[in-house]
C-alpha cells in the first residue's frame, strides 16, 4: 500500500495506491477518510484506517492521470535533516565522520511535490542534490527510552531530495548550514508513503542521475547512525510530533565532491530508492526579481 496526495498545490486530495503482481498500479479516493495526509491523520491511526478500509472494499477507485502529485504528507511542522551520515560522503565533503548527529533545520515551506520543477536561486552559483531516505513521525517522540522504542513512533518512509546551494550553506552561513537548505522547493517528497510495516529501512538502495548520467549509488545500510537510533537521538533534545519529517542523511556522489558540475536551468534531477519511488524535476531559472510599484525601472 502507498499513499499519495494528487492534485494542484494547495488543493492535493489524498488517495492510496495499490500494486499488482505485473507492476499495475490502482487507486483509490482516501477523501471519505481525511482532507489531507497530515500529523492529525497519521496519529488516529490512519495508514491502519486506510488498509482496512481498502481490504473490506470501501475505498471508491478513482482516475488520477494527468494530475500533479504533491508532496505524500501535507506541510509537516519541522523538516529535521541530518548531516553527513554516511561516511563516504562526509569524506568527499572533506570531513570526518562525526561521532553523534549531525542535525540542522529546513523550513517547512521548502517542502515540494516529487516532480515539480526545481527553481535555481538568481544569486545561486552553486544548487547542489542530494537524494536521502525521509521518515515520517506518527506518533508523539520524547525522551525515548533507547533506539527500539523508536519504531512504534514512525509511520513510513518517503523518497526525498535534499537540494542545498553550497556558498550559502558553508561560507555565508555563520557555522550553521540551514541558510544555504532553505531556497523554495527545496525538498521535494515522494511519490509516496510506504507505511513502515513494509519497508526494509536497513537495505534500501538510493541513487540519483543527472540529465541521465548516474551521480549517486548507495544503501541504507552504509548509514553512520541508522534509523532507530536518529529518532531515538533526536527525542532527547526535542518532541517529534506526527507528520513531521526527517531527512537521514545523503551518500557520495553530490556535486560539492568536485567530480561534477552544480545544477544550472535546463538540467534535469533525478532520485530513486526502491521501492519507495522516484522523483523528477527540472531545473528552471528563478523568475526576475519585481522592482517595487511606483519605482522607476
Amino acid at each position: 500500500m502507498r499513499v499519495l496526495q494528487v492534485g494542484e498545490r494547495g488543493a492535493e486530495r489524498p488517495v492510496v495506491q495499490v500494486e499488482s503482481a505485473d507492476g499495475a498500479a490502482t487507486t483509490f479516493d482516501l477523501s471519505g477518510l481525511t482532507r489531507r495526509v497530515d500529523g492529525p491523520f497519521l496519529a488516529s491511526g490512519g495508514l491502519d484506517l486506510a488498509r482496512r478500509a481498502l481490504e473490506q472494499g470501501d475505498l471508491p477507485p478513482v482516475d488520477v492521470d494527468g494530475l500533479r502529485t504533491g508532496a505524500p504528507i501535507a506541510r509537516p511542522g519541522a523538516v529535521l535533516c541530518i548531516g553527513m551520515n554516511y561516511a563516504a560522503h562526509a569524506a568527499e565533503s572533506g570531513a570526518a565522520p562525526p561521532e553523534v548527529p549531525v542535525l540542522f533545520l529546513k523550513t517547512p515551506n521548502t517542502v515540494a511535490g516529487p516532480d515539480d520543477p526545481v527553481r535555481i536561486p538568481a544569486r545561486s552559483t552553486r544548487t547542489d542534490w542530494e537524494v536521502e531516505l525521509g521518515v515520517v513521525i506518527g506518533s508523539e517522540a520524547s525522551e525515548l527510552s533507547s533506539p527500539d522504542a523508536a519504531w512504534d513512533h514512525i509511520a513510513g518512509y518517503v523518497v526525498t531530495n535534499d537540494l542545498s546551494e553550497r556558498t550559502w550553506q558553508l561560507e555565508e552561513s555563520g557555522g550553521q548550514w540551514s541558510k544555504g537548505k532553505c531556497m523554495p522547493g527545496s525538498t521535494p517528497v515522494g511519490p509516496w508513503l510506504v507505511p513502515a510495516a513494509e519497508v526494509d529501512v536497513g537495505h534500501l538502495r538510493l541513487r540519483s542521475w543527472v540529465n541521465g548520467e548516474p551521480r549517486q549509488d548507495s544503501t541504507t545500510a552504509d548509514l553512520i547512525f541508522p534509523v532507530p537510533y536518529l529518532v531515538y537521538h533526536l527525542s532527547q533534545y526535542l518532541t517529534l510530533e506526527p507528520g513531521d519529517l526527517i531527512l537521514t542523511g545523503t551518500p557520495e556522489g553530490v556535486a560539492l565532491s568536485g567530480r561534477y558540475p552544480y545544477l544550472r536551468p535546463g538540467d534535469v534531477v533525478e532520485v530513486e530508492i526502491d521501492g519507495l519511488g522516484r522523483q523528477r524535476q527540472v531545473c528552471v531559472a528563478a523568475a526576475p526579481a519585481q522592482a517595487p510599484s511606483g519605482v522607476a525601472r
